[in-house]
């Protein structure tokens, strides 16, 4: 069983049929690069490649229709490298079990799908995206990271952006969220007020 085939049989079957979901009004480069490529392995009898490219193409879809997302560039490329992280993922797991055969079929996988992927952003460039996002959404500390996250979502990068990696990065350049330390109550005993080392003043002398 493959890491990634999450049961899309029923979405297959009806591209299969020609029908076209309508979240695909606007297909993107890589989208159309991926239908062409299901063609070609259909017409080679390339079972193996058909299978993997059959399942990343139904994946896609079916992302676009749980979130009610439009079949857009950003859509498809996000889905294809989460495929790929977790087919990574699978194969460490794999690897520590001595589970070569499933290794070496991971790895097959991986090959086939990083090809659409677009090249990612460099380590320096990754790095001055997320300070200048941090300026510029005020982020303050970790509990703001969702607030950069999202701003970065929006950024034209956003599809060479690797958002896996990137969340290490935004970790590393937000300061912990500070908390206000609260003085210990002050204790009250028959109207005296007890000071903070907990020690009472003797009375004076009447």
């Amino acid at each position: 069983m493959k890491i990634w085939d999450w049961g899309f049989g029923s979405v297959d079957r009806r591209l299969d049929s020609g029908a076209v979901p309508s979240t695909m009004a606007g297909m993107a480069t890589t989208y159309e690069k991926l239908r062409a490529d299901i063609v070609t392995a259909m017409k080679a009898r390339d079972a193996g490649t058909l299978m993997v490219l059959r399942t990343a193409d139904a994946a896609i879809q079916r992302a676009a229709m749980d979130g009610g997302k439009p079949l857009d560039e950003a859509l498809v490329v996000a889905t294809l490298r989460k495929a790929v992280k977790n087919l990574t993922d699978a194969k460490a797991e794999f690897s520590r079990g001595g589970r070569t055969d499933l290794v070496t079929a991971n790895e097959t996988e991986i090959r086939l799908l990083v090809k659409y992927l677009p090249a990612g952003l460099d380590a320096a460039r990754l790095e001055a995206l997320v300070v200048e996002v941090i300026k510029a959404t005020g982020a303050q500390s970790k509990k703001d990271m969702g607030k950069v996250i999202g701003a970065l979502k929006q950024r034209p990068e956003a599809p060479l952006i690797d958002f896996g990696a990137v969340s290490k990065i935004v970790q590393a350049k937000l300061p912990p969220e500070i908390r206000a330390v609260e003085k210990p109550a002050q204790k009250v005993e028959s109207g005296k007020e007890i000071p903070e080392s907990g020690i009472q003043s003797p009375t004076p002398p009447a």
